[in-house]
Parts: C-alpha cells; sequence; structure tokens
C-alpha cells in the first residue's frame, strides 16, 4: 500500500508508536495456570459432548478439558494436537462463538459457554513453550509426496503424512509459510510471530522440506509434479480476488482488502502503513470485519462497512460484527457500491440501497454518496488459474471423500477445494482427512 501523490488522503503515522502497539495487542489475553483451571471447572464433561460435533476436526474437548482440570495440560494438548496439529492458531482464530461454543450446554443453560478456545490456547501453548513435538514419525515408506500450498490444509496435509513416515515436499508461492496464518489474519488475533513460531515448531516431525518462491503453473507444472511424485495433494488457497463491477473501480486509492492486511501482517513497523482518513470497506465477512477493524486501529477517522444485504445475511459473526462495533466502525446493509467517485484518486462511494426480489437482489434506485479516501474490497475471492486436467465446480475443484479430484493421485482441500467453508480449522480437517487417504491409497 503506497502513498502516491494521486492519493493525499493515505498516510502513515496518523498515530504515534505507543498507541499503535498498544492497539494491536492480543485480543484475547492468555490464561494463566489458576485462570485456566477456573474455567476448566466450569465443563460437564458430557459423555455425548454437543462440542466436540461442532468441532470441524473433531476434538475430544470434554477429555483435554478434564486434563487440563488435573494439572497435565501437556496431555490436554496431545489430545488437541492428536486432531489438529494447527490448533494452536485454531485456538485464536475460530469462531468458537458459532462452533464448539455455541453448542456447549452450559451456553443453552447460562447463556455462558465453557471457554473452550481460550483453554485450548492455553494447552497448546504449554507444551510448544516448551519445545516439545508430540508425535514421531514412522519409518520411511519410500513414497513421496508433493503439496502445493503451506497454507492450513497443506501444513496439516504434510505432517501427517510425514508421520506416516512419507517424505513431502512443500511447495509455496509466497516467501514464507503458513498461507492465511501468515498473511491473511487480522494482526491483533496472531501476535509475536506465532504462525511463523507454529510452522518451525509443526516440521520438528521431520521428513518435509519446505520450498518457497515457487508458483503452479508457472514455476512449476502440475503434470511434472504428478509424474515425480508418487501423489500430489493441493491447498492452493484462493489468490484471486473479485470485482466490484462499480463504475471507478480503478481509481487510486482502491485495494483488496487481502493485501492490505497482508501488507500488515507483515509489516515490522505499523507507523510505517499508510491508512485513509476516511475509509470504506465493501464486504461481509471474515476479511471485511479484520479490514475494517484494523483501518481503525491504524487511525483511520471513519470506517465504513457497506454489505450488500441484511445484518443477519453477514457471514461474520455476530461477535466480530460487534466487535467491530466497539473499535467504532460503522456499518451500512442493504446497500452496495454502484460508483467510486474521484477524479484520478478516490473522493468517495456512490451507494444505492438494496432489496430482495425473489431469489435476487435488486437496486432500489435510491442512492446516496459516502465519503472515502481509501476503498478496501472484501468480496471474495477466486481460484487464481485451474490446475489443467481438473473438473472445476463452483469456481472451485471439485472434491470427493477424503479430497479426491477427478485426476487420479492427485487430491485437493482447503480453500480452493469444493465443500470448503473458508475456516482455518476446516482447511485442517481437509488436509488431515485427504492425508490419511493418501496413507492408504499409497501401502494398497
Amino acid at each position: 500500500m503506497t502513498n502516491s501523490p494521486f492519493t493525499p488522503g493515505i498516510v502513515p503515522a496518523r498515530l504515534d508508536g505507543s498507541l499503535l502497539q498498544e492497539n494491536f495487542v492480543d485480543l484475547h489475553a492468555a490464561l494463566d495456570p489458576h485462570e485456566a483451571l477456573v474455567a476448566a471447572d466450569r465443563c460437564y464433561f458430557c459423555h455425548d459432548a454437543p462440542c466436540i460435533t461442532a468441532c470441524p476436526t473433531t476434538i475430544d474437548i470434554p477429555l483435554f478439558i478434564r486434563q487440563i482440570a488435573t494439572g497435565t495440560p501437556e496431555a490436554a494438548a496431545k489430545t488437541i494436537f492428536d486432531q489438529n496439529i494447527l490448533g494452536g492458531m485454531c485456538a485464536r482464530v475460530c469462531p468458537t462463538e458459532t462452533l464448539c461454543e455455541q453448542a456447549c450446554v452450559r451456553e443453552a443453560a447460562e447463556g455462558k459457554p465453557v471457554e473452550i478456545g481460550r483453554l485450548q490456547r492455553y494447552a497448546t501453548d504449554t507444551l510448544m513453550a516448551q519445545g516439545i513435538h508430540p508425535f514421531r514419525r514412522a519409518a520411511p515408506t519410500g513414497k513421496h509426496v508433493a503439496v502445493v500450498g503451506a497454507g492450513p490444509a497443506g501444513l496439516a496435509c504434510a505432517h501427517r503424512l510425514a508421520m506416516h513416515g512419507h517424505a513431502v515436499t512443500i511447495y509455496d508461492a509466497r516467501p514464507k509459510a503458513g498461507g492465511l496464518n501468515e498473511y491473511g489474519i487480522a494482526h491483533y488475533k496472531a501476535t509475536d510471530g506465532f504462525a511463523a513460531a507454529e510452522v518451525a515448531w509443526l516440521l520438528k516431525i521431520g521428513g518435509i522440506m519446505v520450498q518457497t518462491g515457487v508458483t503452479l503453473g508457472q514455476d512449476i507444472m502440475l503434470d511434472t509434479l504428478h509424474a515425480n511424485h508418487d501423489a500430489v495433494f493441493l491447498g492452493l488457497g484462493l489468490a484471486g480476488v473479485n470485482a466490484l463491477h462499480a463504475e471507478g473501480e480503478e481509481r487510486k486509492g482502491v485495494m483488496d482488502a487481502v493485501g492490505f492486511i497482508a501488507e500488515l501482517r507483515q509489516a515490522s513497523d505499523l507507523a510505517t502503513l499508510a491508512i485513509g482518513r476516511n475509509v470504506v470497506v465493501i464486504g461481509g465477512g471474515m476479511t471485511a470485519i479484520d479490514a475494517a477493524v484494523q483501518a481503525k486501529l491504524l487511525g483511520a477517522q471513519s470506517v465504513t462497512v457497506l454489505y450488500r444485504r441484511g445484518r443477519d445475511a453477514m457471514p461474520a459473526s455476530r461477535y466480530e460484527q460487534d466487535l467491530a462495533a466497539s473499535k467504532g466502525v460503522r456499518f451500512i446493509f442493504n446497500a452496495m457500491p454502484v460508483t467510486i467517485l474521484g477524479n484520478g484518486a478516490v473522493t468517495g462511494v456512490r451507494v444505492e440501497y438494496t432489496k430482495a426480489e425473489g431469489s435476487s437482489l435488486v437496486g432500489t434506485g435510491e442512492t446516496f454518496d459516502i465519503p472515502a479516501d481509501q476503498v478496501l474490497k472484501a468480496i471474495g475471492q477466486t481460484l487464481d488459474g485451474a490446475p489443467g486436467g481438473l473438473e472445476i465446480t463452483g469456481g472451485k475443484i471439485a472434491v470427493t471423500g477424503p479430497g479426491r479430484t477427478t485426476r487420479k493421485g492427485v487430491w485437493a482441500g482447503g480453500d480452493c477445494a469444493s465443500g470448503g467453508e473458508d475456516l482455518t480449522v476446516t482447511a485442517v480437517a481437509q488436509g488431515r482427512d485427504a492425508a490419511e487417504d493418501i496413507h492408504v491409497t499409497l501401502l494398497g
């Protein structure tokens, strides 16, 4: 994000460094041992626990909470990592309020669930801080698997394959491994370089080589990978960004929210980041919320989230919406951008109210203008260049069962595959399950 002469409203250091550091502290403070015991004591340890069913990775939540309650957080961490090797990050970024904690019996009875996410973080952080890796690699099988994409799906797949004794090479287009965990989530959700530390810890299993700066379709081809490896797993993510289809979209100051977040995540000094005075974020998912909140924390005077449907249809959870509102973000629902105003640089957004007509959404003809010198697009991502020979459905790689594509010997999972929910925890589950299927297939 550059501060060009065409965008005079977008400038760095709107706030001093100390205030920026204060704004971007950890969203949820870690539990200390006493707090963890108190939180664990609230669990009913249900025999038929609904929280397990609500977890995409089916972690045995009552078991790990009981292990914390009995003073063995390391054992609790092992229980978590058995199902979710990225349990540390998922404890930080999972929308627990709509998954395990929403299903919690205490939530139904009292409106206050057991703090499953924070307890999971307590356990996993305890074990990882000791530098312990709780798994051993099996004897080498002589099989070699290529994993494309070092995001949650690819990392989970690679780790499970390595556990089974297969050699794995991960190829990723970016300079760092981690995928969206490294580049795509809010800075305040994973502080102190946790994403990179988690990758380094995961790789302690051995048998995994990571090659960064390698792009599928440019530096290496699927046919080559298929020919040189016993299996291929694609965890590409979604690199393409949807267009607004609004007049003036090309104006200076209009940018992708994903790129905005990535730059913020990689910044060594938050004061160097340029931000507009009046920022409009277009979209209703987690990326929109993360971008809006961080724009406000960087010092934007006003931040408005523009969503074309009603609040109840917004993909971001109500918790995330309320978090944004608490930071001063304004929401406008049932409205869509029709024109990006300005002469070279953005000066505002012309917005039209919307209404539902049957299953379609149409404009009402009533418009209004919002001042803006920066517009962040968060209206979804697309598969950027589908690998050859694979069936595509709904803009994603078609898969059946545990990630099997239409090409023999090629699996896929995470955001790039059909059936995903664009959640870190779902991507982990898909990568893990594909690895198990690859293992069984390779050993006949």
